[in-house]
């Protein structure tokens, strides 16, 4: 799947999803849906390798707000086109302080790619059929912003 960090196209992507305590393997960077994440969380403290997780809008953010800084990459599903949730859980998540890696996952549509960095977004997972090369230029499409954001929180009026 084509991915995006920091408006770079990435060839490798060093997470592996899993989706099933089955499925866990003993090594390697785990990528886990939150609520996989909290049944198997004692075990996969002894884990060697990184472990980020996965939320959605269903999600309580609670346990990953409470331990922040013990992932080093959040990915943030976005289910459909008409799903805004994920905004709202990328704003809490980078008010409450997280500093890593936030990932889009699911459906990034183009053009939210530049709302999505201002909500402080900076890695996007699209699947083959949609991207493009053209997805770059998303960022750069509207130069002026009013309010203020995670990428910039001051308004326009304090931008020189």
């Amino acid at each position: 799947m084509p991915l995006l960090i920091d408006r770079k196209p990435v060839a490798d992507d060093r997470w592996q999803l899993v989706e099933d305590a089955e499925n866990l393997p003993a090594s390697g960077d785990l990528l886990l849906p939150l609520g996989l994440y909290l049944e198997n969380k004692d075990a996969l403290s002894a884990q060697a390798g990184e472990i980020a997780v996965r939320v959605n809008g269903d999600d309580d953010l609670t346990p990953v707000l409470e331990s922040l800084d013990s992932f080093p990459m959040i990915a943030v599903e976005f289910p459909a086109f008409r799903d805004g949730r994920g905004f709202s859980l990328a704003r809490i998540l980078r008010r409450a302080g997280f500093k890593g890696e936030l990932r889009a996952v699911g459906n990034p549509a183009r053009d939210q790619l530049g709302y999505m960095e201002r909500c402080g977004f900076n890695a996007y997972e699209f699947s083959e059929e949609v991207y493009s090369d053209d997805f770059l230029k998303a960022f750069e499409e509207i130069s002026v912003h009013y309010q203020g954001s995670a990428d910039d929180p001051r308004p326009i009026y304090l931008q020189s």
